[in-house]
């Protein structure tokens, strides 16, 4: 869903704004903005490490 709304050029305060978190201690709060930012890269690294010619 984040991937989505980024690539909608959303913010990651509004994008934080739309995550609910599902599990956990923190159930029903919405992640940090540094959270969804971390989020983003860890998702763009395994991306390019799985594209990534060897």
């Amino acid at each position: 869903m984040a991937l989505h709304l980024r690539e909608q050029e959303m913010s990651l305060r509004d994008i934080a704004k739309r995550l609910v978190i599902t599990t956990g201690a923190k159930k029903g709060q919405h992640p940090s903005p540094a959270t969804v930012m971390r989020m983003l890269r860890e998702h763009g690294g395994h991306a390019a490490a799985i594209t990534a010619p060897q």
